[in-house]
C-alpha cells in the first residue's frame, strides 16, 4: 500500500471520529484518535526506517535471538535472566534515527554500520518480557507493541501455548497478522519428532487465532539453526518498505472496524415523508390555519351577502366584525418591510392540538434513529427538537405573512349592488303607483291612466318585480359568492399549509436531515477508512 493511499484513509478516520464526535462511544473515538495521531507522527518521522520488535516471555530466548540477528552481544543474557529491564534499539545504517528513537522512547540505542541492503534501514528492538512480574516492564511492551511496525514473538517448546501470550497478544493481534512473526526458539533442545509435533500443534494454534497469514520459523539461537531464514524474512520485510504502511493500514481497519460496530446497523437515510407530512398537518392545526381559512371563508361570504345581497336587510351584515379582522389578517402585505414584524391575534394551540404535535413528533424521531446507538439516537432528537423555543412564534409569523386578502371583493358585485337598487327602485315607484292610484281617486284627483300587464295594474309589476327579483338576485347572488369563499378558503389553506412546511422544513426537518446525513457520512468515511 502506498504512503499517499495510507494517508487518504487516515484522514477519512479522521473525518470519521469528527464527525461522530460526541455521539460515538468515547473510548472508541479515543482509540481511533489515539491512532490517528500515531499513524501520522510515524508517517511524519521517518518511511525509510523499518522498526522491528522482538518480543517474548520470560526464558523464550529473545535476547539471545536479537543477538544472533545482530551478530553482536548487545543484548544481555545467561544466568542473570531476566535482564531486559529496558527496551534496546540496533539500528542498522550509517546513522541512527534519533528522533525516531526519542518517539519511541528509546534511551539504550546502538548502531550497526551497514551498507546499503539486507538489514540496512532496520531498527531492531529487544523487548522487556511480556509476562514480566514487573508492572513497568509490561506497560512497556504493551506500549511499544502499539508503536512498532512488525513484531517477532519468540516462544519456547515449554511455554508455546500460553495463555499470556495468546489471549493477551496473539488473538487480539489477528488483523495484524501479515506484521507478525513467529519464531520457535530453542529447538535444539527437541528431538525431530517432537519437534515437527511442536511445529504442527503451534501453527494450529495460531491458525486457530486468525493468523494464517503469519510465518512461523523453527530457529536456534544457539545453534544457528534458522537463523538465515530469520535474517533473510527481515531482510525482505525491510526491503519491500512496507510493513509501516501495513501495521498503520491494519491499525486504521480496527479502528475503523470499531467504530462502525459502535454505529449499530444501518439507519434510515430520509426522514419518513409521510411522517413529515403528519407533522407538518398537526402543526398547521396548532398555528391555527383550520381557525384561518374558516375566517377567510366567513370573510368573503360576509363582504358578498352585504355587497350582493338585498339591500333592506344585507346592512345586517355589517354590525357583525369580520374576523380577518379580529385575527390581524385582513391586510397582510405582500412583502413585508425590513423592520415590520407581523403577528396574528389567533388563540394559542389547545392541548389536543399540543398532543397531536407531540406525537407526531415523537412518531417522526422514533423513525429517524431506528437502530441508532444511544449517543447518535440523542443527538437526532437534540436535532428535531433544536428550534422548539422559536418554532411557534416563527410559525405564527409565517401565518401572517400569508396575503390572505389582497382581493376584497369579485368584479360582479357592483354589478349585482348596482342592479338591486335598480330593483328596489322599482319596487318602490310601484308601490308610489298603487298608493297614488287609491289614494288620488278618494280625493276626488283624476285617476291616472289605467296601465295593466295581464290584468294587473303596472304599478303591481313593479313592486312585485323590484321585491321578488331582489331575493332572486340575492339567492343566486348568495350560491357565487359561497362557491367563492370556498375557492378562496382552498387556496389560503395552501398557502398556510406552504407557509408552515416552510418553516418546519427549516427549523424542524433540515436539522434532523443533517443528523442523520451525519451519520451516512461517517459510515461512508469509514468503509473509506477499512477499505485495502
Amino acid at each position: 500500500m502506498s504512503e499517499d493511499r495510507l494517508n487518504r484513509r487516515i484522514e477519512a478516520l479522521r473525518t470519521a471520529t469528527e464527525l461522530a464526535a460526541g455521539r460515538s462511544d468515547e473510548a472508541v473515538l479515543t482509540a481511533a484518535g489515539q491512532v490517528i495521531e500515531r499513524a501520522g507522527t510515524r508517517v511524519a518521522l521517518s518511511g525509510s526506517h523499518t522498526v522491528i520488535a522482538i518480543a517474548g516471555s520470560t526464558g523464550s530466548g529473545k535476547s539471545s535471538l536479537f543477538n544472533a540477528i545482530s551478530g553482536t552481544e548487545l543484548a544481555e543474557v545467561a544466568l542473570r535472566r531476566p535482564t531486559t529491564s529496558k527496551a534496546m534499539a540496533a539500528s542498522w545504517g550509517t546513522k541512527l534515527p534519533h528522533e525516531l528513537l526519542d518517539w519511541l522512547d528509546i534511551t539504550r540505542r546502538h548502531l550497526i554500520a551497514a551498507e546499503p541492503g539486507e538489514l540496512s534501514d532496520l531498527v531492531l528492538l529487544d523487548l522487556p518480557d511480556h509476562d514480566s512480574a514487573d508492572l513497568g516492564h509490561r506497560l512497556n511492551v504493551d506500549r511499544l507493541i502499539e508503536l512498532v511496525d512488525a513484531m517477532i514473538w519468540v516462544v519456547d517448546p515449554q511455554k508455546y501455548a500460553d495463555a499470556a501470550l495468546h489471549d493477551g497478544y496473539l488473538r487480539r493481534l489477528a488483523s495484524h497478522a501479515e506484521v507478525m512473526l513467529v519464531v520457535l526458539n530453542q529447538v535444539d533442545l527437541l528431538p525431530p519428532d517432537q519437534l515437527d509435533n511442536c511445529v504442527a500443534d503451534l501453527r494450529r494454534l495460531l491458525d486457530e487465532e486468525g493468523l494464517r497469514a503469519t510465518p512461523l520459523i523453527a530457529v536456534s539461537a544457539a545453534t544457528g539453526r534458522g537463523v538465515r531464514q530469520l535474517r533473510d524474512s527481515l531482510a525482505q520485510t525491510v526491503a519491500n518498505k512496507q510493513a509501516m504502511t501495513r501495521r498503520l493500514a491494519a491499525d486504521v481497519t480496527v479502528s475503523a472496524e470499531a467504530l462502525t460496530r459502535d454505529l449499530g446497523p444501518e439507519a434510515p437515510a430520509r426522514v419518513n415523508p409521510s411522517l413529515v407530512r403528519q407533522v407538518d398537518s398537526a402543526l398547521a392545526e396548532a398555528a391555527g390555519v383550520s381557525l384561518v381559512v374558516e375566517a377567510t371563508r366567513t370573510s368573503w361570504r360576509r363582504r358578498g351577502a352585504i355587497a350582493t345581497g338585498w339591500p333592506l336587510v344585507s346592512w345586517i351584515g355589517r354590525i357583525k366584525p369580520d374576523p380577518l379582522k379580529r385575527f390581524r389578517l385582513e391586510l397582510a402585505p405582500a412583502e413585508p418591510q425590513p423592520t415590520e414584524v407581523n403577528r396574528t391575534s389567533l388563540p394559542p394551540a389547545t392541548a389536543v392540538q399540543k398532543a397531536l404535535v407531540d406525537k407526531g413528533m415523537r412518531l417522526l424521531v422514533d423513525h429517524a434513529r431506528t437502530g441508532l446507538p444511544a449517543g447518535w439516537a440523542r443527538a437526532v432528537e437534540a436535532a428535531a427538537h433544536a428550534n422548539d423555543a422559536i418554532l411557534a412564534d416563527r410559525l405564527d409569523k409565517a401565518v401572517a405573512e400569508v396575503s390572505l386578502d389582497r382581493r376584497r371583493w369579485a368584479w360582479w358585485w357592483p354589478l349585482i349592488g348596482l342592479l338591486q337598487w335598480v330593483l328596489i327602485i322599482a319596487a318602490v315607484a310601484g308601490a308610489l303607483f298603487l298608493f297614488a292610484g287609491s289614494t288620488l281617486t278618494s280625493w276626488g284627483v283624476p285617476p291616472l291612466p289605467a296601465l295593466t300587464w295581464y290584468g294587473y295594474p303596472l304599478g303591481f309589476w313593479l313592486l312585485a318585480g323590484g321585491v321578488g327579483g331582489g331575493l332572486v338576485l340575492a339567492g343566486v347572488s348568495r350560491l357565487l359568492v359561497w362557491a367563492g369563499a370556498a375557492r378562496r378558503a382552498a387556496k389560503a389553506r395552501r398557502e398556510l399549509s406552504a407557509a408552515v412546511t416552510t418553516v418546519v422544513a427549516e427549523l424542524v426537518i433540515t436539522p434532523l436531515q443533517a443528523e442523520l446525513d451525519r451519520y451516512h457520512e461517517v459510515r461512508r468515511q469509514l468503509r473509506t477508512a477499512a477499505s485495502s
